[in-house]
């Protein structure tokens, strides 16, 4: 059974005002989002930072279930906020260059910190892999602070 036109456009008005109204409320707590995802970013990378550094120093610790899901946690928690961010700015982040940018080095980031903590079979190639990941946070930060695609290069005059 099929809705009448007329039906899903008052629905989809419904919902659009839904949203709407969902993104007001939202946006006071824009700043508290704003620090919780840029400390999460902090967090995330300082335990990605010390869990590479024990596994090229062989350290078992690193890849411990516990330690695993706390990284999980602290990833999803910071995938949260990043898209509250999203909807409370109404930013598309297929649309917006320094977004997709970010997205782009995002995973870029994910399969080289993959790489260099567990799926790399050599210790040279963990390393290259984990200088990578944290080259590519490191420009990951610098186009979200510029909010431009070109990051760091801006700050060099490229």
């Amino acid at each position: 059974m099929r809705m009448p036109a007329i039906m899903m456009l008052q629905v989809s008005d419904q919902a659009f005002h839904a949203i709407k109204r969902m993104t007001t409320e939202l946006a006071a707590f824009y700043s508290s989002i704003r620090l919780t995802h840029i400390s999460l970013v902090l967090v995330s990378v300082a335990l990605f930072a010390l869990r590479g550094l024990a596994v090229l120093q062989g350290r078992s610790w690193a890849m411990r279930r516990p330690v695993r899901l706390l990284s999980y946690g602290i990833d999803t928690a910071l995938l949260g906020a990043a898209v509250l961010l999203l909807v409370i700015l109404s930013l598309n982040p297929l649309t917006t260059s320094w977004l997709l940018t970010k997205l782009g080095l995002l995973l870029a980031y994910i399969v080289l910190g993959s790489m260099a903590l567990k799926r790399a079979r050599t210790w040279p190639a963990r390393l290259a892999c984990y200088l990578a990941a944290l080259l590519c946070y490191g420009f990951m930060l610098s186009v979200a602070l510029t909010h431009s695609p070109r990051g760091a290069w801006l700050w060099l005059g490229l």
